[in-house]
């Protein structure tokens, strides 16, 4: 069950073509996301032969699900982590990296007149209970160190305890975004194909890429796939979390445009307004977890709702809908060729900044394929090894892994299929082999496989959207096996019993 996001409504997405037979280009690019597109932007432009392959439609992915907001600063552990794992100096690179793709963004918007309600706004991190002090402070600190300019005024409709703001961020509506673009530069020389699900990558003297239907072949190869599909090193240091966002019309007073963090005990909620079809509405982002990790996760949608309740005059609950996201262990994205004589480019690790990371990633990949220096391409390096900045996390993340996968090799949720209730989803075991079993609305069992064909753990079901999802490193699947999301290729099997 796919839960729409709110940029869905505006948006016409054209119908582009599904790959058929075999084609050769200077570049495939796996991925229509705001890193596929972009990065086939800035190669198309300089004269290079790409071809996107996108398994679902342009955008409707990870970048769909985003929250639209273009910042400098960084979500998770924050900027104060960056230059404590590393120093002044890493940190600075990365707020200025990172200023730079939001200006390429609305560049980009501007020579190629885009309309995707792009606006400049403030960025602002605040307590309004006086949670996470400390927190704040750090950040205020780090984001001067940074370069970034630093502003006492916060203008939330509650009054706020601790806090500050950073102006000239942004704003935009991802979706209008990405499609705008990619029906800009789709032509001979920038081929984009939807629905062609890549099966096979395979490198040599060029490299080969097979989908369903075709394949293509081209000396580089762009993974622009959220995270690496297949097995690559860098699954090892990331950690795959999906977190859940809810959107109401707004009946009272809201707060002036702009991207709100207010923290919480243990993160923070992300406030937007904006203005849909149905009128003003206000969304808030939180409640992140482990994917596969939370057997109530509706109660995500239920604890969001709350708050907007709590701190805003909201009526209908109008859009609901979760996105998947990848932790890096030392705090930044894995950006370049997944080894030194892969001829594969990776893009990954983003967080919860995806649409200026992606954006980024897509400038430093591009210029490399076109050898062009790059500043930043050594920061982000994808094959980079630093054990110090690393260490916690990895441990952490890895431990939890092994954790999951022992756990649920020795377990089962049922012993029968009348167990299985309507819209739940169990793992049984039925000679000697594990099965993962829903049923659907009409009481009709669907059976697949329930081991993940990536690493080999046992999927999980999860309410919320109807899918069963992998525990360790983040593949999902529908209730009919097919993937959804995450490094797995191949889907889990249907099962006829």
């Amino acid at each position: 069950m796919e839960n729409p996001s709110v940029w869905r409504d505006e948006v016409h997405s054209p119908a582009f073509p599904q790959l058929s037979g075999d084609i050769s280009a200077d570049v495939v690019i796996i991925g229509g996301g705001i890193t596929g597109i972009t990065a086939a932007y800035l190669l198309s432009i300089a004269g290079k032969s790409v071809v996107v392959l996108e398994s679902n439609k342009v955008g409707q992915s990870s970048t769909g699900f985003s929250t639209g907001n273009l910042y400098a600063s960084v979500g998770g552990e924050g900027l104060h982590s960056i230059s404590s794992k590393f120093n002044e100096a890493k940190l600075i690179e990365v707020v200025e990296s990172r200023a730079a793709a939001v200006d390429l963004i609305e560049e980009i918007i501007a020579v190629n007149d885009i309309e995707c309600d792009f606006k400049r706004v403030s960025w602002n991190l605040f307590s309004v209970e006086g949670q996470r002090q400390s927190f704040i402070n750090d950040e205020r600190t780090a984001a001067a160190v940074a370069g970034l300019t630093v502003s006492s005024h916060v203008p939330y409709t509650s009054p706020v305890k601790d806090g500050f703001a950073v102006p000239n961020q942004a704003q935009f509506n991802p979706l209008k975004y990405v499609v705008s673009l990619a029906s800009k530069i789709d032509s001979e020389s920038c081929r984009i194909f939807e629905h062609s699900r890549v099966v096979k990558v395979e490198e040599g003297e060029t490299c080969t890429v097979e989908t369903e239907h075709g394949k293509v072949t081209a000396p580089k190869v762009i993974m622009a796939t959220h995270t690496p599909k297949g097995l690559y090193m860098v699954h090892a240091s990331m950690g795959p979390y999906r977190e859940y966002a809810v959107a109401a019309i707004a009946t009272g007073s809201y707060p002036e445009a702009g991207i709100y963090w207010e923290m919480q005990e243990t993160e923070h909620y992300s406030v937007r307004t904006y203005d849909s079809p149905h009128g003003k509405i206000i969304m808030v982002l939180g409640e992140m977890h482990k994917v596969g990790q939370k057997e109530e996760n509706l109660e995500c949608y239920h604890k969001l709702e709350a708050f907007l309740r709590k701190r805003f005059d909201v009526g209908d609950v109008v859009y609901r809908w979760s996105a998947q996201q990848y932790k890096p262990a030392d705090s930044i994205p894995y950006i370049g060729l997944s080894s030194g004589d892969s001829k594969t480019y990776i893009a990954t690790g983003f967080g919860a900044d995806g649409l200026v990371y992606g954006t980024l990633a897509a400038m430093i990949i591009s210029d490399s394929i076109l050898e062009k220096p790059n500043k930043w391409s050594k920061t982000y390096d994808a094959s980079r090894i630093t054990l110090l900045a690393s260490a916690s996390n990895f441990i952490k993340e890895n431990a939890n892994v092994a954790y999951e996968m022992v756990k649920d090799l020795l377990t089962t949720d049922a012993d029968s299929f009348a167990e299985v209730r309507t819209y739940e989803g169990k793992i049984m075991e039925l000679e000697g082999s594990k099965y993962a079993v829903h049923r659907d609305g009409d009481g009709e069992l669907h059976i697949v496989t329930a081991i993940c064909p990536h690493m080999g753990c046992v999927v999980h079901w999860n309410t919320a959207e109807q899918s069963w999802d992998c525990p360790c490193h983040g593949s999902r699947f529908s209730k009919h096996g097919d993937v959804l999301e995450g490094p797995a290729i191949n889907p889990l099997k249907k099962v006829v019993i």
